[in-house]
């Protein structure tokens, strides 16, 4: 029987040159402030079964930056929803309600 490879990340162990950085340290993104944030907040119920739910794109930073923010606007609206694949989805109708808190956090650029 073979043994199982372990599939961790990288399979280099061990780098002699001074100015190397593991891969997870170059993808990191900064996250932007709240007055650079181009957020947009738009309707959608394609692909959805129907329902209806509000989609903030545009986030540009760090995934813990993108959690906070989603949780906070769920707590807002006081509805459910997600963060995935770059996108905060909030159930239901909420663009106003959104756009309302974004701009009172300093989110300047936040648009309908």
């Amino acid at each position: 029987m073979s043994k199982k490879q372990n599939s961790s990340s990288s399979p280099l162990v061990y780098s002699t040159d001074p100015n190397y950085k593991p891969v997870s340290e170059l993808n990191e993104i900064e996250t932007l402030s709240a007055e650079e944030q181009p957020l947009r907040i738009i309707l959608e119920t394609k692909q959805r079964a129907g329902k209806t739910v509000t989609v903030v794109l545009g986030f540009v930073g760090t995934e813990e930056a993108m959690n906070n923010l989603g949780k906070a606007l769920k707590n807002n609206c006081g509805t459910g929803g997600s963060v995935k694949d770059g996108e905060i989805i909030i159930q239901g109708d909420h663009r106003q309600k959104i756009f309302q808190y974004l701009k009172a956090k300093g989110y300047k650029k936040a648009r309908l």
